[in-house]
This record gives structure tokens, sequence and C-alpha cells, in this order.
């Protein structure tokens, strides 16, 4: 007779007890209001970002289009990410500030929603598309520019409660 023992508790929850991987189902979690706020800034050269202030980039306002790629991309998660749930968002806000003295601008989006799963990938998804955004629209000067430090800096709502990321800042 062969003993056979349960799998392990598997801590990464799109995979099954036999590592397959699956949508989560939440079907018995309650709904909350959630809220998620994602980081993430882009460098560039100081002429590209004077561009940028001057509104006189020639595809337009750099800052305006990349808010609403931005509040596109968080709707759009669930078809770019295999096993994101579609939400039923009810506010995404994409923000931007500019940093002249290190030449950078800072992209803060928020996602919320009222359901049974949270908007942290929505709103780490908002905060890269405008980023993905701003390069697109300056590239034709500056393809030197970095994307980076794009995280999770707070998320409230749900079982798992509220997190602050480390030098995070309040809702």
């Amino acid at each position: 007779m062969t003993e056979t023992s349960a799998a392990p508790h598997n801590p990464l929850t799109h995979f099954d007890a036999q590592g397959q991987a699956h949508m989560v189902d939440v079907s018995a979690k309650a709904n909350t209001h959630r809220v998620a706020v994602a980081v993430g800034h882009i460098g560039m050269e100081p002429a590209t970002l004077a561009l940028i202030q001057s509104g006189s980039a020639k595809k337009g306002d750099v800052l305006g289009i990349a808010r609403i790629a931005g509040i596109q991309g968080a709707k759009k998660t669930s078809d770019l990410i295999p096993l994101c749930h579609p939400i039923a968002l009810t506010r995404v806000a994409v923000e931007f500030e500019v940093n002249a003295p290190s030449n950078t601008v800072l992209c803060r989006a928020t996602a919320e929603c009222t359901g049974q799963t949270g908007v942290e990938m929505e709103a780490l998804t908002a905060c890269s598309v405008a980023l993905l955004t701003i390069y697109d629209m300056c590239k034709a000067v500056d393809r030197g520019m970095t994307i980076s430090g794009v995280r999770l800096m707070e998320k409230r709502g749900g079982k798992s409660g509220h997190f602050v990321a480390a030098g995070g800042a309040g809702l």
C-alpha cells in the first residue's frame, strides 16, 4: 500500500493543489470598498522634460494623453493579465508630478472598486501604461528615457487589510 500525503498549502493563490494555473475563486468573498495606489517614474533628458512642460511636443499634451491612457489601461487589465478578474472600477485617477532637478516625471495611479477582489493590478497597470505613453510620445527626441520604480504603494480593503509600502504615502 502506498501512502500519499496532501499537497502542502501553496501561498501562490493562482496555482491549484496540483500546481496548475487557475483563476482564483472569489465567490465567497464579501463585497468591500477596495483602493490601491501605484507609483513609478520616468527619467529623461532636460530638453525632453522642457518639451513636456511647455506642451509643445509634436504629438500634443503628453501628460494629458498619458493620463487618459493610464485610465484606459486600468480598465483593460483583465485583458492583459491572464488570471485577473474583470473588475467594475468605480474610480481611476492618474496624477503626475514633474521633478525638474532630477529630470523625472512621477506617476501616481489610484484605482477603486466595491467588489470581491482587489485593484492592485489595475493601479499598477494604469501607472505602467501612463509611463509607457510618455515614452511613446517623446521617443522621437529621447530614446534613452528610463521607466523605473513601478510598485504598489498602498492598498486598502479585503480580508488582507491595509498595506503601506515602506516609504509610502497615505491614500
